[in-house]
């Protein structure tokens, strides 16, 4: 667990002390970010996708576990925000933080648990929640973010927005058998995988630790939707559409997830607060490694044989 979430914490720690001492030029951040949100983030959900193997599992059930819970959360959150004592910028990160993922680290501690298995059914799970994680996060920043849009814009707003397309275009290539040219395919696995880091260090490179203090309500709230109420969504849905065995433990894997650099640069892009969302995002990576342990503790006392 440590070891598959160190390579997290390291680049955004490298990405604030690449910008703190300037080694960089200042316009290089946003031009990363854009790059990473436009090009790099779709060419990694297109490909996951498309090279998708999904015979002999339980597709519709994992999928309706993970769209459910996730709409739970989100309601959840919507219903406290008059509760929180925060502007509506603020509040679309801890919406972000509250459900959306890090599909880097659940891929990699699928892989490891379930070798094959794992990675098909992490592919299930990105192909059910990317989108919605997207569409609902559009919504909130349409909602409360500082770029107020009509019902018009919204729509044009996701009918365009690039990892929505992406998530469309690899669940197409997938389903239709089609899958991607065989020339294209380590292109995109090879942008796709530059993601990670660039998008990690973008994290970095905005934290602000002056502005730390006043972090911690949004901080706490996101994290309790995150690591209790998300996993509890998730584990109710998922007993009452009968899952068990690897599909209920990747599941959950999924939705323990600490949020990703993409919240970040969704923020950026949307008019969200980008401080704080690389805030959430670098605060979760940290309390995941306590998180996850525990959430997999329980679930195997669980499901253990009295």
């Amino acid at each position: 667990m440590l070891l598959a979430l160190m390579p997290v914490v390291l680049l955004i720690g490298f990405g604030h002390l690449l910008r703190r001492y300037a080694f960089l030029e200042e316009s290089f951040w946003p031009a990363a970010e854009r790059l990473c949100y436009f090009v790099l983030l779709p060419s990694l959900f297109l490909h996951g996708l498309a090279g998708a193997r999904l015979d002999a599992l339980p597709v519709f059930q994992l999928a309706a576990t993970l769209v459910l819970s996730t709409l739970a959360v989100a309601l959840l959150l919507v219903a406290v925000r008059p509760l929180l004592p925060m502007n509506g910028p603020a509040f679309t990160s801890v919406f972000q933080g509250g459900i959306r993922f890090n599909n880097y680290i659940a891929i990699t501690l699928a892989a490891g648990l379930f070798g094959a298995q794992g990675v098909a059914l992490a592919a299930i799970c990105n192909a059910a929640i990317v989108p919605t994680v997207n569409v609902l996060c559009i919504l909130a920043f349409a909602r409360f973010g500082n770029a107020r849009m009509s019902a018009t814009g919204i729509g044009r707003l996701i009918a365009t927005n690039p990892l929505i397309l992406a998530c469309a275009g690899g669940i197409l290539l997938q389903a239709t058998g089609i899958g991607l040219p065989a020339g294209l395919d380590p292109a995109l696995r090879s942008l796709g995988a530059a993601s990670l880091p660039l998008g990690l260090l973008c994290v970095g490179a905005a934290l602000d630790f002056g502005a730390a203090r006043s972090w911690a309500g949004a901080i706490a709230s996101s994290s309790i939707a995150k690591f209790l109420a998300m996993p509890l969504a998730a584990l109710l849905a998922a007993l009452s559409f009968g899952l068990e065995g690897a599909p209920l433990v990747v599941v959950l894997l999924f939705q323990t997830m600490p949020t990703a650099s993409s919240a970040y640069i969704l923020a950026r892009q949307l008019g969200g607060d980008a401080p704080l969302m690389a805030g959430i995002t670098a605060a979760q990576t940290v309390l995941a490694a306590l998180a996850i342990p525990l959430v997999l503790a329980g679930l195997m006392a669980f499901s253990s044989p009295s």
